[in-house]
């Protein structure tokens, strides 16, 4: 009983170990198939437990994504942070460094206002009726001009000459032969027709290319159609005389020579005195009588012209001076800021550039203009208040140009004067190739160099990942191939057991 039981063990264990090799060697088609179809349910027929593997994981139960990611982040963490800061920093030096060189700007742009030729130089000019004159026009100035008083007597304006032919009945031919124009040494010719009427000679002279400045006008009056000519221009100078040639006809000779007299609206200068000097005009804007004054004239009679500095134009450049100095205290404020409760910085806090650009502006502000009798900003009426901005005191401001309006204008723009030497210490931050525009384009480059950074590191961690999910599916079959030879050998003992069980 016992010899027999021993001997039945034996050839059964054999047996089991026989197809335990077979199994481990090229795998259980049985078992491969059982794995197939846990794995993936879909590749019946397969002989091979790692070929039916359709994603990471599914064989070994591992969860194979979330451990290659974690692996990839944890390797990318430090090189990305250090990329994410810089790029941050940069960029945000980058903005402070160009709301700084706005503000820079806005002062630029109020600095030319006030050095403007024509700032300092602005004059108003009036005219007032003396007695019982009437206005005769108005004034104009330019920065050439000078205070003062001077009476204009007007005894007569420019007019332009006006001729007009005999009245004859519309569509009535005038003769042939030839029309010659002459306005000073320019002159036209007009060939007329036998044919032509007067219409058809104010179209020939208004439509020739040769007309030296003559306007011809068709009237239809109560005693039939006349030919008017018109000078284009104002003055004695710009008078036309008119003729025809010797083989005209009869007609046009007389039409030219009835154009060709004087009658009561002929061409003549302006005539007026200037305390008595006499002076003419061809037209009735008269420029060149006095240094930046011109006459627009409508009328005779005596005014008193009165020309007078306006200062309203330099005020106003000064009042945008310092708001643009109000605007630039208040971003650089913000840029360099600090807030203790939340921990904030402002972007240029401790910034050289910035603390350069301070100090250089409040040496220029500071300091007094040599040789100037106001001298200081604070004598013109511009003072400093608690949180840095300035303040204009119109009143004085206003006192200070009536009293010497030559000191005002040197404090500015003179050699010496604030705006000039601002300007030329903004000029250095602020150019092309200055300081602000060097650093920002050293920031640029290192945004660039950044980026090249950042697409090497996501180039690493994608070679690095993939490598990750080789070794991984590696890892994953052979678990597979394992937790299938396990089943096939826990399928096989349990069976050993109940058939010795069975026997027994």
């Amino acid at each position: 009983m016992t010899t027999t039981t021993s001997s039945t063990s034996g050839s059964s264990l054999s047996s089991l170990l026989s197809q335990l090799g077979t199994s481990t060697g090229s795998g259980s088609s049985t078992s491969g198939s059982s794995s197939s179809s846990s794995a993936s349910g879909t590749s019946s027929g397969s002989s091979s437990g790692s070929a039916t593997i359709s994603s990471l994981g599914i064989g070994s139960g591992l969860d194979v994504n979330s451990i290659v990611t974690a692996l990839v982040n944890a390797r990318k963490a430090a090189s990305q942070q250090q990329i994410t800061t810089r790029t941050t920093q940069t960029n945000n030096l980058l903005t402070g460094l160009s709301s700084l060189n706005s503000a820079l700007g806005g002062i630029q742009t109020a600095l030319a206002t006030l050095t403007s030729v024509n700032t300092f130089s602005s004059y108003n000019a009036t005219l007032t009726p003396q007695g019982s004159s009437s206005s005769i026009g108005s004034a104009s100035t330019l920065s050439s001009a000078h205070a003062g008083t001077y009476t204009i007597a007007v005894s007569q304006l420019a007019t332009a000459q006006k001729r007009a032919s005999s009245a004859v009945a519309s569509g009535t031919a005038v003769g042939q032969g030839t029309l010659t124009i002459t306005v000073g040494s320019n002159t036209m010719n007009v060939a007329v027709s036998a044919t032509n009427t007067l219409s058809d000679i104010a179209t020939a002279i208004n439509g020739s290319s040769s007309n030296p400045g003559v306007t011809a006008t068709i009237v239809n009056g109560v005693n039939g159609q006349q030919l008017m000519l018109s000078s284009s221009k104002t003055g004695v100078a710009n008078g036309f005389t008119i003729s025809a040639n010797a083989t005209s006809s009869a007609g046009l000779t007389s039409l030219a020579s009835t154009l060709n007299t004087a009658g009561s609206n002929e061409a003549q200068d302006a005539k007026l005195t200037v305390d008595g000097i006499a002076v003419t005009s061809a037209t009735n804007t008269v420029t060149g009588m006095m240094d930046g004054v011109t006459l627009n004239l409508t009328g005779t009679g005596t005014n008193t012209l009165t020309v007078a500095q306006d200062n309203t134009a330099a005020t106003n450049a000064i009042q945008g001076l310092v708001d643009a100095y109000n605007s630039y205290v208040s971003t650089t404020s913000s840029l360099s800021s600090y807030d203790q409760s939340s921990g904030t910085a402002g972007v240029l806090l401790g910034d050289t550039t910035l603390s350069s650009v301070q100090r250089g502006i409040a040496s220029v502000l500071s300091n007094s203009v040599k040789g100037n009798s106001i001298g200081t900003l604070a004598n013109l009426g511009i003072t400093r208040n608690a949180d840095g901005t300035l303040a204009l005191d119109s009143g004085k401001l206003a006192t200070a140009f009536q009293n010497n309006p030559a000191a005002v204008k040197d404090l500015f723009v003179g050699t010496n004067g604030y705006g000039t030497k601002l300007n030329t210490t903004l000029n250095a931050y602020t150019s092309s190739g200055g300081v602000i525009s060097a650093r920002m384009d050293s920031l640029n480059n290192t945004l660039t160099q950044l980026s090249q950074q950042q697409t090497a590191l996501n180039n690493r961690m994608a070679t690095y990942q993939t490598q990750l999910q080789q070794q991984y599916t590696a890892l994953d079959t052979l678990m597979s191939t394992l937790n299938s030879t396990s089943s096939y050998l826990t399928t096989q003992l349990a069976a050993l057991n109940n058939s010795n069980s069975s026997k027994n």
